[in-house]
């Protein structure tokens, strides 16, 4: 690779010897200009007005219309004699974080060599420095006899010089972005935020290619086979003004991003009521604390409440009607008698008590009398067998 620069790099007392090279190139398939009429090439002539010739190259230098109209001669010494403190030197002046720079005054990148090696030492502590500071370094430098503005940044271990445009170079944005307050639903912005995560998920920015020239060369290979070239399916372009449901476009698209994908729409066919609910990036941890924490207090309140009625409700009947039922059966009493005053129920059952007592003294007593009357009839029987048993034995003593 070829160098386009050489100098050093100074920041401090520490000079570090380097060289650049070209970051980058265009793939730009290169077309000429021809006569339509007999594809004859055009060529631009460089013609002196004065004397309405054509001039070589080596003739034509640099010149400044003043205002006047007086032109104002520029040789190439003059150019490259120019008083600059960044020729032949990246003058760092300042380490700054990495977002302080808006990526819109970036223009051409560099890669950053060292021209000996007695750089390489000084080379990787520059290098290792931003790595670990997660900084970058601002810097001038003289290329082509221009001056500009740039930054040195760490590219998978190497150091990239990136001319930026100077600040006065960049142009407001003032009236350009819409009018008026645009007021944006939270379920609009849940649902960009779901489709902007579907789109990232397995992302790979060195798949990407450029298919403008692919087609292109399509079109060449064609036209020299002599055969007719491939076209493309023209789409109309977006009307403007028109009025669309946002909500009904970001479902459409979280559905062709899920498709694209080669996942199903839905499982149950709910594709819209599937997509609202689409977890947001960052934010379902907490959404998931905030639906435990209203569950909690949900079961919380129901648990009080039941609680509540519990204590207010009164007995069933069912459940009052065997309460009297055993009541009456222990006191003697019926249903209907229990279910009256108390002082009525405590009446009766006082003047039903001695006679439950008189009826338990003569059950009593029956009782007493049926067992004396069974112990004098075992008696009994017990001496009719002892007398019989001794008949016997004197009968067999006499035979004897």
């Amino acid at each position: 690779m070829r160098a386009t620069w050489k100098g050093a790099i100074s920041f401090g007392l520490v000079t570090i010897p380097v060289q650049l090279f070209t970051a980058t190139e265009e793939h730009d398939i290169p077309l000429r200009q021809v006569h339509g009429k007999d594809g004859s090439r055009v060529r631009m002539r460089r013609v002196c007005e004065a004397e309405d010739v054509e001039i070589p190259y080596h003739e034509i230098s640099k010149g400044y219309e003043a205002p006047d109209g007086s032109m104002i001669m520029l040789s190439d010494e003059d150019l490259a004699d120019l008083p600059l403190p960044s020729k032949k030197l990246i003058d760092v002046l300042a380490f700054v974080d990495a977002a302080t720079i808006d990526p819109l005054m970036f223009s051409k990148a560099y890669y950053v060599g060292t021209s000996d090696r007695a750089a390489a030492k000084p080379y990787a502590l520059l290098r290792e420095a931003l790595t670990e500071s997660g900084q970058i370094a601002v810097t001038k430098i003289a290329i082509r006899s221009r001056e500009s503005l740039a930054v040195l940044r760490v590219h998978e271990d190497t150091l990239v010089l990136q001319t930026c445009l100077w600040p006065d170079e960049v142009r407001p944005a003032a009236g350009i972005t819409p009018e008026g307050d645009v007021t944006i639903r939270p379920q609009e912005l849940q649902m960009a935020r779901s489709l902007m995560d579907m789109l990232s998920q397995d992302f790979d920015l060195s798949a990407l290619h450029d298919d403008y020239q692919e087609a292109l060369q399509q079109v060449i290979e064609a036209r020299l086979q002599g055969i007719e070239p491939p076209h493309g399916d023209e789409e109309a372009a977006p009307a403007g003004g028109k009025v669309i449901d946002l909500m009904a476009a970001l479902e459409n698209s979280v559905r062709a991003a899920r498709e694209s994908r080669g996942e199903s729409a839905a499982a149950d066919g709910d594709t819209d009521a599937e997509v609202r609910t689409l977890p947001v990036p960052g934010n379902t941890r907490k959404a998931a604390a905030e639906k435990a924490e209203k569950a909690e207090k949900k079961a919380a309140a129901e648990k009080k409440t039941a609680t509540a009625k519990k204590s207010a409700t009164p007995a069933r009947p069912t459940q009052a009607r065997k309460a009297t039922g055993s009541t009456a059966k222990k006191t003697g009493a019926s249903p209907k008698e229990t279910g009256g005053k108390k002082t009525t129920a405590a009446k009766r059952t006082a003047a039903k008590t001695p006679a439950s007592r008189t009826a338990a003294t003569k059950s009593t007593a029956g009782s007493s009398a049926k067992t004396a009357g069974t112990t004098r009839t075992a008696k009994t029987a017990a001496g009719r067998t002892a007398t019989a048993t001794a008949k016997k034995t004197s009968k067999r003593a006499a035979s004897a």
